[in-house]
């Protein structure tokens, strides 16, 4: 049995009782469960419980509840909703730096998407996330797709994303895509916190001209904030477009580091999630606690 120090290192074990989690603090119907209640659903001593919570989210437990609540989502529509009016500053128009300042973004030639991935050569391989086991595609250029199996599987990871290029060659090579998936996850080896950042993710955007418009202006939205699949159409300038535009978000191919979960319906509903929803969730409520706990903004009771 590993010793809950050992334990505490591994990303895809944190997401499993965030995971859990989520399921226990719905059934209590917006109750909130004490952190004993909690730790014991989990199968948790009270202690490595706060641990792993403290470690994953950067709250304790009882704040963090807030964040998984059916009703988040609506919370971050009135809070932190933005209408991306400044979109074409931070990189809507071509390839540049992004707000966060550790993606840089090129996208491949409609000539060259229209191939199938022919000719390319994609690299790949399973690493730790801190949203359970992560499959990464790189091409030379960059990362070119992110998979989150916690929900839907590994095998239908790996189906959906090599079936995106089918004309492509495949090889597994987990050292090459290292260093970028450090950048985008954090490193693995418990100097840096889960969501530190070191270096820079380099993406490759593969799809069609329309797609990546709209993977480009969800490139815009920052961490910790919401736009809506309305937004989006009028920044690429596609007003009616709203239904297309859900549509391309559903395609996007980099999970969280093309950040469609940021994506909401007008209504606050969370709307569907390609790797699952409880995945967006947690994603959501990941990012917006590390935004308040990063600004000194969290000072709701917990």
């Amino acid at each position: 049995m590993p010793k809950d120090t050992d334990r505490d290192e591994n990303q895809a074990y944190h997401f499993a009782v965030i995971r859990r989690a989520i399921d226990r603090i719905d059934a209590a119907g917006g109750e909130s469960l004490p952190l004993e209640t909690l730790a014991a659903e989990m199968n948790m001593s009270p202690a490595h419980f706060q641990r792993v919570f403290s470690r994953w989210a950067g709250v304790s437990p009882k704040r963090y509840q807030q964040y998984l609540t059916l009703g988040h989502a609506r919370a971050l529509m009135r809070e932190r909703f933005t209408t991306l009016e400044t979109a074409g500053a931070l990189g809507l128009s071509g390839a540049g730096r992004l707000h966060d300042m550790f993606l840089r973004w090129e996208a491949m030639s409609p000539g060259d998407y229209a191939k199938g991935g022919a000719g390319l050569e994609i690299r790949w391989g399973w690493v730790d996330s801190p949203f359970g086991p992560a499959l990464v595609m790189a091409t030379a250029r960059g990362i070119c797709g992110i998979g989150f199996a916690a929900e839907t599987g590994s095998d239908a990871v790996m189906a959906d994303l090599t079936s995106r290029w089918p004309h492509a060659s495949f090889v597994e090579d987990p050292a090459a895509l290292a260093p970028w998936a450090e950048a985008a996850f954090g490193r693995q080896d418990g100097k840096t916190a889960f969501g530190r950042r070191g270096g820079e993710a380099r993406l490759h955007l593969i799809g069609a001209p329309f797609q990546i418009k709209v993977w480009e202006a969800l490139l815009s939205v920052p961490p910790g904030q919401v736009t809506t699949y309305s937004e989006i159409a009028r920044a690429i300038g596609h007003p009616r477009a709203v239904r297309a535009v859900g549509t391309a978000v559903g395609r996007n191919p980099i999970g969280y580091l093309i950040p469609c979960h940021r994506a909401l319906r007008k209504t606050g509903a969370l709307g569907g999630y390609h790797w699952g929803l409880p995945v967006k969730r947690a994603l959501l409520g990941w990012e917006a606690a590390r935004a308040d706990a990063a600004s000194g903004a969290d000072t709701r009771a917990g």
